[in-house]
């Protein structure tokens, strides 16, 4: 008899946090690469907005569409069976909270078991409304790809103290508003850490540090086959791999021990 699977959840991921144990997070789009994501022990996979760029050539997340969303969550729902299936939501498909609602249950029928959604306090009452409906969230600070155009481009967030008070006070919000999960991308280390120790949720980095609870990157950019130029806060795990599994694995490994990121990988 073969192995019972048991599912990551929240649950699991806060129990991991306060034992002091890393766990890794890591985008997917298509049933092929989940499976192997899935055997090399990723905890966590997110069908990212960040499809648009990778596989759709956008120059951006922004023309994503929820009929995207939909199609590569049942992919990659299709063969996920032990990480915890996180799921965007894409470019205004929750500007209100009823909107929220409609399309977070069709990524949850689709076989989503959190919702991830970018913004800060004005994000409150959507958080509030689909914790009190049962739908998982976890909500995304820092730098935020959706408005990238509103910020000027891609740049770290939460410089300066003023800055760095209002990320913290969002994120409290947050958590406070019913948030199972927070996802910091590209914030200083130090308050990267300052939020992660005052919060009781699992807290994912992206370009935010070693302190963070657990760690995302893009599979694309970790295999070295992204266009352009690799993200600063990720790494060629590809480089001393002889296998697309054994790169996953390092990086799997990389990040429970502590060895990812590293401080070429972060921000000051």
């Amino acid at each position: 008899m073969s192995e019972r699977v048991v599912p990551v959840t929240a649950n699991s991921l806060c129990k991991m946090k306060s034992q002091g144990q890393k766990f890794s997070c890591l985008t997917s789009y298509d049933a092929a690469f989940t499976q192997v994501i899935d055997h090399a022990g990723v905890d966590v996979i997110l069908v990212g907005d960040s499809l648009g760029m990778v596989i759709q050539g956008h120059a951006t997340t922004v023309p994503v569409t929820m009929d995207d969303m939909l199609y590569h969550t049942r992919a990659v729902a299709r063969t996920c069976q032990r990480p915890l299936l996180m799921v965007d939501m894409p470019y205004m498909a929750y500007a209100s909270v009823e909107q929220a609602l409609v399309n977070a249950t069709r990524l949850m029928q689709a076989g989503a078991q959190i919702i991830k959604l970018e913004g800060d306090g004005v994000q409150l009452e959507i958080v509030a409304e689909l914790t009190r409906r049962g739908i998982p969230v976890c909500a995304h600070l820092g730098l935020q790809p959706q408005v990238v155009h509103k910020l000027g481009g891609y740049r770290v967030q939460g410089r300066g103290d003023a800055a760095a008070q209002t990320m913290l006070d969002d994120a409290l919000a947050l958590v406070q508003a019913g948030a199972d999960i927070l996802l910091l991308e590209c914030v200083p280390a130090a308050l990267a850490a300052r939020i992660t120790q005052a919060v009781d949720i699992p807290v994912i980095g992206i370009g935010a540090g070693g302190d963070c609870d657990g760690q995302v990157l893009v599979l694309y950019d970790i295999l070295a086959i992204t266009p352009g130029k690799r993200p600063k806060f990720s790494k060629d795990f590809m480089q001393d791999a002889s296998s697309i599994a054994d790169a996953i694995k390092a990086y799997v490994d990389d990040v429970a021990s502590g060895a990812f990121p590293a401080p070429e990988h972060c921000f000051e």
